[in-house]
C-alpha cells in the first residue's frame, strides 16, 4: 500500500508489505509444497511462450503435480502486456476453472497474472481501475516466481497494461494485488543472456534510486532502497560478465525484490513517467528504456536532492565528500553513464527508436503519470520535453538549470 493519503512529506506514513517471501537456491524445486501452504486450488501458471517450453517450467510443474495440485498453463504473455493479452488470459482462466494464479517469468508474466487474478472478481475492463485503490473486490490468490532480477513485481501492489487503441500504459495500484507468496531462487536466473541481465538489472536499480529520492519516501522505503542500490551496483557487472556467478545472481535477485518492496511504498519518479510512454507508443522494453533515461533524469534532479545523491554514491562506494554539493552529487550521474556503457546499453533514446515527431504525445502521457508528482524536483510539461530532447541528443547541458 502507498502512503496514507495526504500531502507529500506531511510526516504521516505507514508500511503494508503482506507478501510471504521464500528465498534460497533450489527453493523453486519445492514450489508445490510452498504453494499448497497458501492455496490448494487449481493453478493457472502464467508465463511466456519461451519459458513454457523450458526445463525451468517443467521443474515447477513437476513440483506442483507431486503435491497433488492441478495446473494449467497460459503462455500468451508478451513484453509490455496489452489488454488483449489479459483478456485471453481471463478466457483461459474461466475455461479451465482455475482458482489460483502463478506468475512465472519476468515482470510481464507476474503483472499479467495479477491482472487475471483481479479481473476474475471485478467487472468491466482493467483500464477502469487505473490509478490507486479502485479495485472493489479481492483478487484470486497470486503467487510469483521471478526468473529475472528486474521489475520486483513479486513485491508490489501494482500491475501495468497497455491500451492498444491509445497506446497508453495504465498503472493499476491496489493492496489487493500484492502476491500472497514470492519464491526467489537464483538458479532460475543463471541462464539469462547478458543483454537481459543488463536491462532487468538497470530496471531494478532505477526502481531503487527513484524510490530513495521520491518525495513520498519514508524511513522504511529509504532504508530498503539504499540497501537494494548497494546490492545491485555491487553485482550487476559480475552477473553480466560472468553469468554463472551464482552469488552475484542471488544478490541481484534480492536487490530487485528489495527495490520493488521500496517503491511499493514510495512510488517512483520521472524516469518511469517517461519510460511508460516509450513502452506504450514505441513498444520499447521497459528495463532498457529506464536504463537509458536514468542518467538524464538524475541530471535534472541533481540540485533538488544533492544530499540523497551523495548517500547513494556512498552506498555504491564512490569517493564523495560528506558535505552535500552539486559537484559531488554529479558523480552519481557520471557513474550511471559509465555503468550503462559497460553493459552495452545505448546512450540515447534515438538509438531505441524514439521519434521526436510524437513529442506532444510523449509529454502528455508522461505528465498523466502519478510518478511526476513524487519526483524530487518539481516538473512541468516543458521540463519533460527538455529531458526527452536531452536523452535523444545525448547531451546534459542545461538539464540541471
Amino acid at each position: 500500500m502507498t502512503n496514507i493519503p495526504g500531502t507529500v512529506n506531511d510526516g504521516l506514513w505507514r508500511v503494508h508489505a503482506p507478501t510471504e517471501v521464500i528465498c534460497g537456491r533450489g527453493v523453486a524445486r519445492k514450489a508445490g509444497e510452498l504453494v499448497r501452504r497458501v492455496s490448494d486450488g487449481k493453478i493457472l501458471l502464467v508465463t511466456d511462450a519461451w519459458l513454457a517450453k523450458s526445463e525451468l517450467l517443467r521443474t515447477i510443474q513437476s513440483s506442483l503435480t507431486y503435491e497433488g495440485l492441478e495446473c494449467e498453463v497460459f503462455d500468451g504473455v508478451e513484453a509490455n502486456p496489452s489488454v488483449a493479452v489479459l483478456e485471453k488470459g481471463i478466457d483461459c482462466l474461466r475455461r479451465t476453472s482455475c482458482e489460483t494464479l502463478l506468475g512465472f517469468g519476468g515482470g510481464s508474466s507476474i503483472d499479467t497474472a495479477k491482472g487475471i487474478a483481479a479481473m476474475a472478481r471485478n467487472s468491466g475492463s482493467i483500464l477502469d481501475y487505473e490509478g490507486t485503490g479502485k479495485l472493489q473486490n479481492s483478487a484470486l490468490p497470486i503467487i510469483a516466481i521471478p526468473t529475472t532480477a528486474g521489475t520486483g513485481s513479486e513485491a508490489t501492489a501494482s500491475t501495468v497494461f497497455t491500451n492498444t487503441e491509445t497506446k497508453f500504459k495504465s498503472v493499476i495500484i491496489s493492496p489487493l494485488l500484492f502476491p500472497r507468496l514470492a519464491i526467489l531462487d537464483a538458479d532460475l536466473t543463471v541462464t539469462l543472456p547478458p543483454e537481459i541481465t543488463a536491462a532487468t538489472g538497470m530496471d531494478a536499480l532505477t526502481h531503487a534510486i527513484e524510490s530513495y529520492v521520491s518525495k513520498q519516501a519514508n524511513p522504511f522505503s529509504e532504508a530498503v532502497a539504499l540497501h537494494a542500490i548497494k546490492l545491485l551496483t555491487g553485482n550487476i557487472e559480475k552477473a553480466f560478465f560472468a553469468g554463472t556467478d551464482i552469488q552475484a545472481r542471488q544478490e541481484m535477485l534480492i536487490g530487485s525484490f528489495l527495490a520493488g518492496a521500496a517503491f511499493s511504498q514510495s512510488k517512483l519518479g520521472n524516469v518511469h513517467a517517461i519510460s511508460h510512454t516509450f513502452g506504450g507508443v514505441f513498444n520499447i522494453p521497459h528495463g532498457i528504456a529506464n536504463a537509458v533515461l536514468l542518467p538524464y533524469v538524475l541530471a535534472f534532479n541533481a540540485r533538488a536532492c544533492s544530499e540523497k545523491f551523495i548517500n547513494i554514491a556512498s552506498a555504491i562506494g564512490l569517493d564523495v565528500p560528506a558535505k552535500a554539493s552539486f559537484h559531488a552529487a554529479w558523480q552519481l550521474v557520471e557513474y550511471v553513464v559509465e555503468l550503462n556503457a559497460s553493459l552495452n546499453i545505448p546512450a540515447t533514446i534515438a538509438q531505441l527508436g524514439v521519434s521526436l515527431e510524437l513529442m506532444d504525445r510523449m509529454v502528455g502521457d508522461a505528465m498523466r503519470s502519478g510518478n511526476v508528482h513524487v519526483n524530487p524536483r518539481l516538473t512541468t510539461h516543458k521540463d519533460i520535453e527538455r529531458i526527452i530532447r536531452s536523452a535523444y541528443e545525448g547531451t546534459f547541458g542545461g538539464l540541471d538549470k
